[in-house]
């Protein structure tokens, strides 16, 4: 044959790679057996699809198509096998692990099937169910999980719930900037009766006080990105019980076609002091990522200090999108009508746009607050009315913002800080990709007992729930309850409540949502 043939090109690209051929070779055999789409050529070997792609285009005349699949015509399988061989690639003892518990895996798809899907802004891709199964019962298989805590940061690939189908003995603890995925992770746990809790953050800000040093384990699939990454792991440090036993477990992928992206990464982490016990290749697989194989490795990082995260307040750690590291944010023109229309005394200019984040209260000893969230995904302009000290404030919005875009999310915003705040709603302000939400005081003077109760609790966000209801219990009352009959009345209410001793603005929005009516209901 002459070197123009199909199987002289593959030869030659095969020749072209050396000894790194091998990870092609797994796609031929696939070709050589049977229909497959470019995605499952992409994925199960873990092959960037350009790569793929390359190999098709070598090989194309010796290839059937049928829709988006591809063969090798079968009168030519027996001349590739024999040229190339037939790699079925090592076996994975933890993929034979997943094979016999086809229980849980049933039941992780069904829950991957249910799962709302993840906000476009922050660059998730779903891991498969395969892989959730697969990490929990690496995790079960290597450390002594029973009884211990686990922290996940970040979680819409359920990881929770599939280490608790294979040991419910687990503590684990989720924080997510998906209100969503909380409540959906929230419900299952608690339908079947396993110990998983939930808590609001966006990492970026800060992480809720109560799972600072607090983690056996921490695992995360950041975005993949130096910043995401770095970010990501500095704030798992910064979970850890003890660093010195403690573990951080971190999906990361890049293609073999970039390795500068990975070493930007790797010295990203080393920086802050994590040895690399194991990198466990292509240990996670999506569906979608093709440009890294649909694949990531494991990173097994033992801490060498506390040399956390830290502070962060930088927005852009992902790849696309308002929250990208090449996002320039609104114009200048954007951000002077956001000033001009926060609502303020007439005595005080117009505020300066300031920049998201809630850990702590903001604008302490402010007559009024304009903030620019227009790259809040959702979450953010709930957590601002929350933290705001400030009776008087206008943000900035994306115009598809879940809570401006229809008078549903609307009100379901309003319900939540209608004791507080009295919302409008400026749509297509100041264009039309915008718009400015205009919160005023609402007097305490034209609110029942019970509303002034739940007002006074949305002041104190930040304080401990328990604290902060039997505080405003007493205030309302004008005195005439003891802490001690406030208390009891926090206990007829909600009894030991676990969220009794967090913040209100750490708890995912449903149970915030839960929980105020039983706030005002507490009067009587």
């Amino acid at each position: 044959m002459g070197t123009n043939e199909p199987i002289d090109r593959v030869r030659a690209l095969l020749a072209e790679r050396g000894v790194h051929a091998r990870k092609l070779r797994p796609v031929l055999t696939l070709l050589g057996q049977d229909w497959h789409t470019l995605a499952e050529l992409v994925r199960l070997p873990a092959v960037p699809r350009r790569t793929v792609q390359e190999l098709l285009a070598a090989a194309e005349e010796d290839l059937e198509t049928q829709g988006e699949r591809y063969r090798i015509a079968p009168y030519r399988a027996a001349a590739y096998a024999e040229a190339f061989g037939v790699d079925e690639g090592l076996t994975d003892p933890v993929n034979a692990l997943v094979s016999r518990h086809t229980d849980q895996l049933r039941s992780i798809l069904a829950d991957i099937a249910n799962v709302p899907p993840p906000l476009a802004a922050l660059d998730h891709v779903q891991a498969t169910a395969d892989t959730a199964l697969k990490r929990s019962l690496w995790l079960d298989s290597t450390y002594d999980l029973t009884g211990r805590k686990l922290l996940c940061l970040g979680d819409h690939d359920l990881t929770s719930l599939a280490v608790c189908a294979v040991n419910p003995d687990v503590e684990v603890t989720v924080v997510d900037l998906d209100d969503r995925l909380l409540e959906f992770i929230d419900t299952l746990a608690a339908e079947r009766g396993w110990s998983i809790r939930c808590l609001h953050a966006d990492f970026r800000f800060g992480l809720p006080p109560s799972v600072l040093e607090s983690a056996d384990l921490v695992f995360s699939d950041p975005p993949y990105t130096p910043e995401g990454m770095g970010l990501f792991a500095g704030r798992a440090v910064d979970c850890l019980a003890d660093p010195a036993r403690g573990r951080v477990l971190l999906a990361y992928g890049f293609s073999d076609r970039t390795p500068a992206l990975g070493l930007k990464v790797q010295q990203e982490l080393q920086r802050l002091g994590l040895v690399f016990e194991a990198i466990l290749p292509a240990f996670n697989r999506f569906d979608g990522a093709q440009a890294i194989g649909s694949a990531a490795d494991l990173y097994v990082c033992r801490p060498t200090s506390r040399k956390g995260g830290g502070s962060h307040g930088k927005t852009g750690i992902y790849t696309h999108g308002p929250q990208s590291l090449e996002s320039s944010g609104p114009s200048r023109d954007a951000l002077e009508v956001l000033s001009d229309l926060a609502p303020r005394p007439e005595s005080s200019p117009p505020p300066k746009p300031r920049k998201p984040g809630w850990y702590e209260p903001i604008g302490k000893g402010a007559a009024s607050l304009a903030v620019d969230l227009t790259g809040d995904p959702g979450p953010w302009l709930l957590r601002t009315l929350l933290a705001s000290v400030p009776a008087r404030l206008a943000a900035l919005v994306p115009n598809n913002h879940p809570n401006v875009s229809s008078e549903k999310g609307q009100r379901e915003l309003t319900s939540l800080v209608d004791s507080r705040f009295r919302l409008k709603f400026l749509r297509g302000t100041p264009d039309n990709k915008h718009t400015v939400v205009v919160a005023e005081q609402v007097p305490a003077g034209e609110l029942p007992p019970g509303k002034l109760v739940v007002r006074e609790v949305l002041l104190r966000a930040h304080g401990k729930l328990g604290n902060v209801w039997r505080e405003a219990l007493v205030t309302a009352s004008r005195g005439e309850l003891t802490k001690r009959e406030a208390r009891e009345r926090i206990d007829a209410a909600v009894g030991d409540h676990p969220d009794l001793d967090l913040r209100l603005v750490d708890l995912p929005r449903h149970r915030i949502a839960a929980l105020l009516p039983l706030v005002e209901g507490s009067v009587d």
